[in-house]
C-alpha cells in the first residue's frame, strides 16, 4: 500500500512538471510531425506499405529516445536526492516507467493518426492489430529506455552510454515490432502474431524485473 501511494505521488509530480513546461511532449511532437512530413515529401513516389511501416518505426524509435531517455538524465543531483528521501527506489523506477509509458502511448497514438492521415494509402487492412503493435512498442520502448536512462545517469557521459547499452536490447525488440506490424499490413490472422506478442511481453517483464533488481543498488550510489 505504501508503495502504491509513493508511485501515485511521483506520477502526479511527473505529470505536473511536464504540464508546466511541456518541453518533452512539445519537442517530441514537433519532431514526429516534421519527420513524417519530410518522409512524405521524400518518399511519396515509393507507394510501398512495407516501406511506410519501416519508416514509421524508425520515427517512433528516435521519438522514444528523445522523450524517454531524459527521464533520469535531465534530473539534477538535488532532484535525485529529493526523490531518494521521498520514496523507495522501486517506487521511483515504477513511477518513471508508468509515466513514460503513458507519455509514449499519447505520442504514438497521435503519430499513428497523423501518419495515416498524411499517407492515406498506408492504412493497413487490420488497423486494430497495428495499433496493438503500437501499444506494445510504446511499452517496450518505455521500459527499455527508462532502465538504460537510470544506468546512464550514474555515468559521466550519459548520452554515449545510452546508445551503447540500449543497442543490444532495442534491436531485437524493434525486429519483433516490425514483424508484428507487418502482419497487420499484410492482413494476416491474429493467430500469426501471437508469437511476437508473447515475446514482447516476455521482454518487457524481464526488463522490468531486472530494473527492479538493479536500480536500488544504483540509487544508493
Amino acid at each position: 500500500m505504501q508503495l502504491a501511494k509513493e508511485v501515485k505521488y511521483l506520477i502526479h509530480k511527473e505529470v505536473l512538471l511536464e504540464w508546466r513546461s511541456k518541453y518533452t511532449i512539445n519537442g517530441v511532437l514537433l519532431y514526429v510531425v516534421s519527420t513524417i512530413f519530410t518522409c512524405y515529401l521524400s518518399f511519396v513516389s515509393l507507394g510501398d506499405k512495407l516501406t511506410w511501416n519501416a519508416l514509421f518505426w524508425i520515427i517512433m524509435l528516435f521519438a522514444s529516445i528523445n522523450g524517454v531517455s531524459k527521464s533520469f538524465l535531465q534530473e539534477t543531483k538535488g532532484q535525485q536526492l529529493y526523490s531518494y528521501v521521498l520514496a523507495s527506489p522501486a517506487a521511483v523506477l515504477i513511477s518513471k516507467t508508468v509515466y513514460n509509458t503513458l507519455l509514449m502511448l499519447v505520442l504514438t497514438t497521435i503519430a499513428l493518426g497523423f501518419y495515416t492521415l498524411v499517407f492515406d494509402s498506408f492504412t493497413p487492412p487490420d488497423l486494430l492489430l497495428y495499433y496493438v503493435a503500437v501499444i506494445m512498442g510504446s511499452i517496450s520502448f518505455s521500459t527499455v529506455f527508462t532502465m538504460v536512462s537510470a544506468i546512464a545517469s550514474k555515468a559521466g557521459n550519459g548520452g554515449m552510454l545510452m546508445a551503447i547499452l540500449s543497442f543490444p536490447i532495442i534491436i531485437p525488440v524493434l525486429i519483433l515490432l516490425i514483424k508484428l506490424a507487418k502482419n497487420a499490413v499484410d492482413g494476416l490472422p491474429w493467430e500469426n502474431s501471437y508469437d511476437e506478442i508473447g515475446m514482447l511481453l516476455v521482454v518487457n517483464v524481464l526488463t522490468v524485473a531486472t530494473s527492479l533488481l538493479l536500480f536500488p543498488y544504483l540509487w544508493r550510489d
